[in-house]
């Protein structure tokens, strides 16, 4: 790789790590609004606990964004970015450029991408009446015998 292009991809990626860690670290951890809840409509307190979800939600994916970014440096230092971590094969520089953390060819981030389904979906199936529904209804459903007859 164009050691010029190197070192304008390192410049962005230290850039955008200095950026993130700044908003991190600015970053407060809501607090509730009020000292009592006793008087609060349960509106207000589900209100402030969405806030303070999203505030965590953010910071999470910031954190996460952050150790890519690090990844990403860590491969310029020894010397394997621009390769994919999957195959080995060169990533194409228009890529790079467009994401500067990226460790994987197109074919093997998309792959990537699949492997981060919820291990829920292992589980559940798309039919509502599976074995393990079934066997749970022996105890006991809030069905209504007009229910059953569908």
């Amino acid at each position: 790789m164009n050691p010029q292009v190197m070192g304008k991809l390192k410049k962005q990626l230290e850039q955008e790590l200095q950026e993130i860690e700044k908003r991190l670290d600015e970053s407060e951890r809501p607090q509730a609004t009020e000292l009592s809840n006793y008087d609060n409509h349960p509106a207000d307190n589900a209100s402030d606990l969405t806030d303070q979800l999203t505030e965590m939600a953010i910071d999470e994916h910031r954190g996460d964004e952050a150790e890519e970014i690090k990844r990403a440096l860590q491969a310029m230092e020894e010397g394997t970015y621009g390769k994919c971590a999957v195959c080995g094969e060169e990533i194409p520089i228009d890529r790079l450029e467009a994401m500067p953390k990226a460790l994987t060819c197109v074919e093997h981030a998309e792959q990537k991408a699949d492997d981060l389904r919820p291990v829920e979906e292992d589980v559940l199936s798309a039919n509502s009446k599976s074995d393990d529904f079934l066997e749970l209804e022996e105890f006991g459903s809030s069905d209504t015998p007009q229910d059953k007859s569908l």
